[in-house]
């Protein structure tokens, strides 16, 4: 238990009993009115002298009419209504309204602290130290002094502290706090490891590849420590309806107290019933329940969803989550593996090494995923080919110079553009990417590249529709074939085919221009060559992001794993977020206005509208916590 909330307790017992002393000194002891007053004066500050203070403060700031001079104003006017002329005195009630206030907000400081604890217990990922291989020496040191380039040691038990390449060693990884997966990661030399890991079993030598400041742990927790930042509208609408209720409500509380005594005739002998009604009113109105509870289901959401490896940037793409209605998809790294290999080679006219040989060296420098399969096939790249002229263009292809040769390697439309006829092998069945080959203005044939479908693909289409998803799209580059095939067997609705990446641009803004009523549109993609996109929809979801800078930067929901089922997860925990947001505004709104009512026409004690509000309050917070775990069938 923190300390704040082991001495609230303290304090809450120590007014308690002096409360209790007081009380039979009060039913006991015959004394003046004013030395009662003096007596309760003990417990009611042990309570709520930081209630006081905070209202003084924020009345001399010209920051007035909040919870905390509501409850100030009416407590003062209990203890001071017992001086009224035919009245009783509420020294007890003054007490026990501010005691139980005091109660309310110990249960929400517990509630918030559980609450930033889940988020916080991220934190953790932090490493504090990193072994730096430096003049034949191991030498700890902290991981933000390490540059790019260097090595360090990772044995057993430590946490990573710098994203980088294995260089010696294999091991399994424990990746439980980024993915909220309990399945180790296998890595071995040449692998990409990234901060935050825990070593399980095998000595590791680390090349770093990124400074501190932009591994992968520190940008986690910029963003988790950033992610209340972004207010939901609701949130929003909570604190514009506080700052106009409040003031409301103290001249309810006044007219409440002045008027009817006015209208009756006989002021001094009615006032002090309406005054002792306007204090109750003041009690019951106060909007703590509101302005805790709301914000408080959406931090909690968002720390369930940081449990189980989905990022939230703010409860503003909670709400946005929950009512998904159109949910876009990159192809490739997204509902596929984004792993390619040639799978058929068709030349012409050359034989088939030779075509692999030249589509290869023209792609030996571009990291896209299907130059890389090209090189990958060919497996004597090395031998010293003289490549020059390389010129790239974008969403077509490459051209360079390989031995003299002038060699195109690309789509169609790279051969469309340099007027190059494919013939009839644009017709080629295999299911895959063409990758057209033509040297010095003349066809060569073509080599069949092959991505597969994740295995959980189908089934996260699936699962999105049984949480409200309307509709599903996929977007690819590739051609009409090898799109209907992905999407078939993914179960996607629709999917648009041959697209540059400025087309994926303009469909999502036509989508979500569509869309039927308030419901949102999410983009869905690998976060490396979609960033505009991730940008342009409602919800940017970046799939696969471990270690990627642009999801990180571009994106309002960051996976950190590539399983499509994180987003189904993602919707059920917002939804339920948002629902337990509306329980607590509809409980606390209801409660709150019969009791009003109540108070208005004198059938509401001080006791009463104390439920009202530190009851409603407490019952709010317990509600909001709920927040923080959700079953897998749960929406």
């Amino acid at each position: 238990m923190e300390k704040e909330t082991k001495k609230g307790i303290v304090r809450i017992a120590a007014a308690a009993l002096l409360l209790a002393a007081a009380f039979i000194i009060q039913k006991t002891v015959e004394l003046p009115m004013w030395q009662y007053l003096l007596i309760y004066l003990v417990p009611y500050f042990t309570a709520g002298y930081d209630t006081v203070i905070e209202a003084f403060e924020k009345l001399f700031r010209g920051e007035l009419l909040d919870e905390d001079f509501l409850m100030t104003a009416a407590t003062f006017g209990a203890l001071g209504i017992g001086f009224l002329p035919n009245s009783e005195p509420q020294f007890a009630e003054a007490v026990f309204v501010m005691l139980f206030y005091r109660i309310g907000e110990l249960f929400e400081e517990i509630a918030e602290g559980k609450s930033r604890r889940s988020v916080a217990a991220l934190m953790d990922i932090r490493p504090d130290t990193a072994f730096v291989l430096r003049g034949g020496e191991t030498l700890e040191v902290a991981p933000d002094t390490v540059a790019v380039g260097e090595t360090i040691a990772v044995r057993p038990g430590e946490r990573i502290p710098l994203d980088g390449t294995v260089t010696e060693g294999v091991s399994s990884l424990d990746v439980s706090a980024l993915t909220g997966e309990s399945l180790p990661r296998e890595v071995a030399v040449g692998d990409n490891v990234v901060s935050g890991c825990v070593n399980i079993s095998g000595v590791l030598s680390v090349r770093v590849t990124k400074p501190y400041g932009e591994s992968t742990v520190v940008r986690i927790l910029d963003l988790v420590e950033n992610a209340a930042e972004g207010k939901s509208k609701r949130e929003k609408f909570i604190t514009r309806f506080a700052r106009i209720y409040t003031p409301a409500v103290i001249i309810a509380a006044v007219l409440l107290a002045v008027v009817p005594p006015l209208v009756s005739g006989d002021f001094a002998a009615n006032f002090p019933a309406y005054f002792a009604r306007a204090l109750a009113f003041l009690v019951v109105s106060c909007p703590c329940a509101l302005v805790v509870s709301v914000p408080l289901a959406f931090f909690c959401g968002i720390g369930c969803a940081s449990s189980k490896g989905i990022l939230i940037k703010g409860s503003g793409f909670v709400e946005s989550l929950a009512k998904l209605g159109v949910c876009v998809f990159d192809k490739t790294g997204t509902l596929t593996k984004g792993v390619f290999s040639v799978t058929t080679v068709h030349p012409e006219k050359i034989g088939e090494t030779e075509l692999l040989h030249l589509a290869s060296h023209v792609e030996s420098f571009s990291t896209h995923p299907i130059a890389a399969s090209l090189r990958e096939a060919y497996s004597q790249s090395d031998d010293e080919c003289d490549v020059r002229d390389v010129r790239e263009y974008a969403g077509e292809g490459v051209v360079a110079a390989v031995n003299g040769r002038n060699v195109a390697v690309g789509n169609r439309k790279l051969m469309d553009s340099l007027n190059i006829s494919a013939g009839e092998c644009e017709k080629c069945e295999c299911l895959g990417t063409l990758v057209h080959v033509a040297i010095d203005g003349v066809y060569a044939g073509h080599v069949v590249v092959s991505d597969i479908i994740k295995d959980d693909s189908a089934s996260a289409v699936s699962a999105l529709r049984s949480v409200g998803v309307e509709r599903t799209v996929m977007l690819t580059g590739d051609r009409e074939s090898i799109a209907a095939g992905i999407a078939e067997q993914a179960g996607i609705d629709e999917y648009r085919a041959d697209l540059m990446p400025q087309d994926k641009v303009r469909i999502v803004k036509e989508l979500a221009s569509t869309g039927a009523g308030n419901n949102t549109l999410a983009f869905a993609g690998d976060g490396i060559n979609d960033a505009p996109v991730l940008a342009c929809a409602d919800v940017g979801i970046a799939m696969g992001a471990l270690g990627s800078d642009a999801a990180v930067e571009a994106a309002d929901v960051v996976l950190m794993d590539d399983k499509l089922s994180k987003i189904a997860l993602a919707v059920r925990i917002a939804k339920r977020t948002l629902g337990i947001a509306r329980a607590n505004i509809a409980f606390s709104l209801g409660v709150k206005a019969a009791i009003l009512i109540l108070a208005v026409f004198g059938y509401a004690p001080l006791w009463l509208a104390v439920f009202g509000d530190v009851g409603v309050t407490v019952l709010a917070v317990l509600n909001s916590m709920r927040a923080l775990k959700i079953k897998e069938n749960t929406i």
